[in-house]
C-alpha cells in the first residue's frame, strides 16, 4: 500500500510575520477617527426619537425604566469594539455594558430563567429571531422610533424570519466554514468530507463549534441533506456519522481556539466567518474556507426584549447601528459583513472584493439559513447532548 502523504509540516517552518490586523489596527484608527467625528456631528444635528409614553405593553413599546444613564448589551464575542461603545456613550451620555453569550440556546435559557432582566439588546441570530417571537419575548419595533432601515440591503427588508423587520433590524451577517493554520496542513480543506477522511492524521488537532445547529447541521450537509432536516432517520444517521469523528476531535467549541490553532496544536477548526477573519488578521498563517457543497449563512440581529428596562436607550443603540459609519467601521474593525447597503459602498475594495468576508453568489446559493425545525428540535438536543457526553 503506497505511503500516505503527511497532513504535516515541520513546526520550525512555521513563520509569525507582520499582520493584516497591524495594518487595519492603523487604518481603523485613521477611520475612526474621521468617522465617528462626523457621525456624532452628523447624529448630534439630528433630534433623539422621542419616547411615546404610551407605548409600554409588551408588544408595541416594551418596559421603561432602570437607570435610563446605562444600557446593557447581551452579545456575541467581538461584535462591538471600544471605539464604538466610546462614541456611543460620548454621543448619547449613556453608559454600555456589555455582557458575552456563546450560543443563541445559551442566551435563550438564561433570558427563559429571568436572569436577563437587566439587557435592553440582544443580539440573537435568524432562526432564534423566529423563535423568540413565536415565544412571545420580543418587544414589536416602533418604526417611527427608527432611523436607518431604508439603507439595508432589499434581501434583508423583509427577512423570512422576521417579516417587515417587525421585531428586529440586521445587524450582521456572514458564514460557517473551516479556519487552519497553512503552516500545518499541506492540503487545503475543500468540504467538510476533509474532516472525516483526514480524522486519524488530525487526531486531536480538530475542533467543532458548540453549537447544535451548527455542528448537527454541518454533519447532516455532509451526507447531502439540510442543514434544517427534520427527519428524525437523518438526523440520527448525522449523529453516528459525527460519532465516527468524536475521538479524534480535540473538543466542541466556539471560541478560545486561535491560540492552539497558532502554537500548532490544533490543525484546524470548525468556525463563524467574523472570528475566522478577525483570527487572519492575526497571523495571514491562517485560512478560511466555505466547504464547497455549501455550509450555513446567517444573520445577526439587534432586537429589545419585552423586559428591556431601558427601551429609550435601546432605540438609541439600534440607531447608532444603523448608520452606514457606524456599520462600515464595525465590518473594517470587526471583520463581519454587513447588510448595510450604503455601508457596503463606502467599504474599500480591499473589503468589497474579499470573498471570504462576501461570498460570491454561486457559493452562497448552496449555503442554508438555519432556520426552527419545530418538533425535531428535541431530536437534535437527544442526539446532541449524547454527542457531547459521550
Amino acid at each position: 500500500m503506497p505511503r500516505k502523504r503527511s497532513l504535516y509540516l515541520p513546526s520550525s517552518s512555521r513563520r509569525l510575520g507582520s499582520t493584516r490586523r497591524r495594518f487595519l489596527q492603523g487604518s481603523a484608527a485613521a477611520i475612526a477617527g474621521v468617522t465617528l467625528s462626523n457621525c456624532r456631528q452628523n447624529l448630534s444635528n439630528q433630534a433623539a426619537p422621542e419616547a411615546d409614553p404610551a407605548a409600554t405593553t409588551p408588544e408595541e413599546g416594551g418596559a421603561s425604566g432602570g437607570d435610563s444613564g446605562v444600557l446593557h448589551v447581551y452579545t456575541w464575542a467581538d461584535y462591538t469594539s471600544d471605539e464604538m461603545v466610546n462614541a456611543f456613550t460620548e454621543k448619547t451620555g449613556i453608559e454600555v455594558i456589555v455582557d458575552i453569550y456563546d450560543s443563541n440556546e445559551t442566551m435563550l435559557a438564561k433570558m427563559q430563567a429571568g436572569g436577563g432582566d437587566a439587557y435592553s439588546i440582544i443580539y440573537p441570530s435568524d432562526y432564534m429571531v423566529q423563535q423568540m417571537i413565536e415565544l412571545n419575548m420580543l418587544t414589536k419595533i416602533d418604526k417611527e422610533r427608527v432611523t436607518g432601515l431604508e439603507n439595508i440591503f432589499d434581501k434583508w427588508q423583509d427577512p423570512v424570519y422576521d417579516p417587515g423587520n417587525s421585531f428586529s433590524t440586521p445587524f450582521a451577517w456572514g458564514t460557517t466554514g473551516l479556519l487552519y493554520n497553512t503552516d500545518i496542513l499541506t492540503d487545503t480543506p475543500t468540504d467538510w468530507d476533509y474532516l472525516w477522511e483526514n480524522s486519524s492524521a488530525l487526531s486531536k488537532r480538530m475542533t467543532l463549534l458548540n453549537d447544535v445547529r451548527e455542528t448537527m447541521g454541518m454533519v447532516l450537509k455532509s451526507l447531502g441533506y439540510s442543514y434544517n432536516s427534520t427527519n428524525p432517520a437523518e438526523i440520527e444517521e448525522a449523529y453516528e456519522r459525527l460519532i465516527e469523528i468524536k475521538p479524534d476531535l480535540a473538543s466542541f467549541m466556539s471560541f478560545g481556539y486561535e491560540d492552539g490553532l497558532l502554537s500548532g496544536d490544533l490543525a484546524v477548526v470548525m468556525a463563524y466567518s467574523v472570528d475566522a477573519l478577525s483570527s487572519i488578521a492575526e497571523d495571514d498563517t491562517l485560512n478560511y474556507v466555505i466547504p464547497e457543497s455549501g455550509s450555513s449563512v446567517w444573520t445577526d440581529t439587534l432586537v429589545i426584549p419585552t423586559t428591556a428596562p431601558n427601551v429609550d436607550a435601546a432605540y438609541e443603540w439600534l440607531n447608532f447601528n444603523l448608520d452606514p459609519a457606524i456599520a462600515q467601521l464595525n465590518t473594517e474593525t470587526l471583520f463581519n459583513a454587513t447588510p448595510n447597503k450604503v455601508a457596503y459602498e463606502n467599504l474599500s475594495d480591499e473589503f468589497k472584493n474579499d470573498e471570504k468576508l462576501f461570498p460570491p453568489e454561486d457559493l452562497l446559493a448552496k449555503c442554508e439559513g438555519i432556520a426552527p425545525v419545530g418538533d425535531a428540535a428535541a431530536v437534535f438536543d437527544e442526539f446532541w447532548t449524547r454527542a457531547t457526553s459521550a
